[in-house]
């Protein structure tokens, strides 16, 4: 039940930001302006744009449970970083281990969401 609610309610925040907004690119272009909002990370957001967050409620919560809190057989990732380095999580993340089969995440995702996990403590 669940996780159906979750579903739902992700795919209504896809649907309404896919509907929402107007041509912005005309004001895009023309500030230049240092503005102190624009220039922060987002929570989770990492320096390639990537959302880490985002990518784990997408692909890691229906195993390791909503709040990375560990259900059965999957540990919680809610502290890993105290646990594992960067470059450990990586590779688990890349190469699968026990019933977590790797490639789940790649690329630039897999990065961002690597360094996010490891801030974890």
């Amino acid at each position: 039940m669940k996780k159906k609610l979750l579903a739902m309610l992700f795919g209504s925040a896809l649907i309404l930001g896919a509907c929402g907004g107007g041509d912005d690119t005309a004001d895009d272009a023309a500030d230049t302006g240092n503005d102190d909002a624009a220039t922060e990370e987002s929570a989770g957001e990492s320096a390639s744009g990537v959302d880490a967050e985002k990518v784990v409620q997408q692909k890691c919560i229906s195993c390791h449970g909503e709040n990375l809190e560990g259900q059965g057989n999957f540990p919680a990732l809610n502290d890993v970083g105290s646990r594992m380095s960067e470059d450990e999580i990586r590779d688990i993340i890349e190469n699968g281990k026990g019933a977590m089969p790797g490639g789940l995440v790649e690329g630039e995702e897999l990065d961002a969401v690597a360094q996010w996990l490891s801030e974890k403590k």
